[in-house]
């Protein structure tokens, strides 16, 4: 499993697993081994990208008796949301310019000389 220096919300997710886990956990609080009973993985497993997720920003978690429950955090799924939405509004805005230039001879391409 590979180390993620920079903790980015995005690279983390690019696993499929972490994926899993952030969706059940959008679901609700849980902990490790309700985790590793609901996905293919195993409890080391799920454990170790726990804890990608958490030094990501993505989740936060407490001590309950003797486990350990984790659940989203906000904070850090807003970050990624608000990453996101800068990336759609910049992609519409780039649309809107193309879409809004003159169109001559029915080919939007061609240069004026």
């Amino acid at each position: 499993m590979a180390t993620y220096q920079s903790g980015d919300g995005w690279d983390v997710l690019a696993d499929p697993s972490r994926r899993s886990i952030v969706t059940r956990l959008a679901e609700g609080p849980r902990a490790v081994g309700e985790l590793a009973g609901e996905l293919p993985i195993s409890r080391p497993a799920v454990s170790q990208h726990l804890k990608v997720l958490k030094d990501a920003g993505l989740v936060t978690d407490e001590a309950a008796g003797t486990r350990r429950v984790y659940r989203l955090n906000p904070a850090g799924v807003a970050a990624l949301r608000d990453q996101l939405d800068t990336f759609w509004k910049r992609a519409l805005s780039g649309y809107q310019d193309v879409a809004e230039q003159p169109v001559e001879d029915g080919n939007p391409s061609k240069e004026k000389s």
